[in-house]
């Protein structure tokens, strides 16, 4: 699956399924690629686009944040690299055609952070940074649904934090030319992450914000993808996105929302 660079977000995440859709999307234009080819003979390729996605972030009086958001692709038999973020394919496992299990090792730079300069509620707190994250992912694809496990830790030692992710989601074809996929998420964050990019040490404490102590928790993440095929080689995405946050993250006194929202449009060309 050919992925391409994304672009830096606040929320782990809403910037690992803005990656995987957009990664998810280019698969798809690779397919025909693949068909020619056998696992042992599997060319390099790439691609590359331009989207427009427009966010909407859980802490307090924080504005909609819409931005342009250019991408690349590359993969070849072994890897598959997207700016800062790196994909080595360990050998899969192949029950029948329409049964297959596929591993692999992962490895990205987060540039997400939280700027102390976008809302009020974060000023005069220190700005929290991304870092390196490092992990695994499984991924289960059957002939009802696409089922995936991705575990993630960051290694830079900002946060020190760890992503569970589960993931489930079905395509519809509609035609020749249309896709639907729908999509469900559930993302477990540890302590240390809630704790980094959510809570309020004792040195930020102010009338409006209290101390606080993040959790692990439990986000939900619905969402849906609609593809248009132009032809062989390019497409257009529609992804819609809406994440629960969990119960530890909604009780920040840096957040004012339960929930996080995202639309992405995006043209792909393969090369």
């Amino acid at each position: 699956m050919s992925s391409p660079l994304y672009c830096a977000e606040r929320s782990y995440v809403t910037r690992a399924y803005i990656k995987r859709s957009l990664a998810a999307a280019i698969a798809l234009l690779c397919l025909p690629l693949a068909a020619q080819q056998s696992d042992d003979e599997q060319e390099s390729s790439w691609g590359m686009g331009l989207g427009v996605m427009s966010s909407q972030k859980a802490y307090t009086d924080m504005d909609n944040d819409t931005k342009v958001i250019p991408f690349i692709s590359y993969q070849n038999e072994y890897i598959e690299i997207l700016g800062p973020n790196l994909k080595y394919k360990l050998p899969s496992f192949e029950l029948s055609d329409t049964n297959k299990f596929n591993f692999n090792l992962v490895a990205e730079y987060d540039f997400s952070d939280n700027d102390p300069d976008e809302t009020p509620i974060l000023n005069g707190m220190e700005e929290r940074e991304g870092g390196f994250w490092a992990g695994a992912q499984a991924e289960w694809q059957n002939d009802i649904a696409t089922v995936s496990l991705e575990w993630l830790t960051e290694v830079s030692g900002d946060s020190d934090g760890a992503v569970l992710n589960l993931g489930i989601e079905r395509t519809w074809h509609i035609g020749r030319s249309y896709m639907l996929t729908p999509r469900v998420v559930l993302s477990r964050v540890d302590k240390n992450y809630v704790d980094y990019y959510y809570g309020v040490r004792a040195d930020e404490v102010r009338i409006d914000r209290a101390f606080y102590q993040g959790e692990a928790g439990l986000n939900t993440e619905v969402g849906v993808r609609g593809i248009y095929m132009i032809d062989q080689k390019q497409m257009i995405m529609l992804d819609l996105a809406v994440t629960s946050l969990a119960t530890e993250i909604k009780d920040s006194p840096l957040v004012d929302s339960s929930t996080e929202s995202r639309v992405m449009l995006g043209y792909i060309y393969r090369f």
